[in-house]
């Protein structure tokens, strides 16, 4: 298993601060899931208006990450097959999305996503985000590896 620092996870995804939301991918088998670290910090610039005084995670931006996880296995499965230069992967629809607890500052929330089918360029993946073992999130992700727009 391959282990992504966020030097590769930056040549991977095109998202950057302050809307790059993967630290890390600690597992990954091509083509079957993926596991994403997300270090959640006091200082996301979210936190300064949602809340003042009781700063939780935007449940849209925890959708958000895990689809960022699931790009960068739908980006890594595919990048032997074709010239990757001119592609990126984009997110392409929610499934079954369910939050159940809030995430705070000082929260690691871990997504664990894998493949429920595949037809390329599209990805239809499972997910689901922890914090300490205990489920925040859980969703299907939709995603494909399209062409760069100039």
């Amino acid at each position: 298993m391959e282990i992504l620092d966020i030097k590769e996870i930056q040549r991977v995804l095109p998202h950057r601060f302050p809307f790059l939301l993967v630290d890390r991918v600690i597992e990954i088998e091509l083509n079957k899931r993926i596991v994403g670290i997300k270090n959640v910090s006091i200082n996301e610039p979210f936190f300064q208006g949602h809340f003042p005084g009781f700063p939780v995670m935007p449940g849209v931006l925890i959708i958000e990450a895990m689809a960022q996880v699931a790009g960068v296995l739908a980006f890594k499965s595919t990048e032997h097959k074709m010239d990757i230069s001119s592609k990126m992967v984009l997110f392409t629809g929610i499934d079954k999305a369910k939050f159940r607890k809030p995430v705070i500052p000082g929260d690691q929330i871990r997504f664990e996503l894998y493949v429920i089918q595949v037809r390329e360029p599209f990805w239809k993946l499972k997910g689901v985000a922890l914090v300490e073992g205990e489920k925040v999130c859980e969703a299907e992700i939709m995603a494909m590896v399209g062409d760069k727009k100039d």
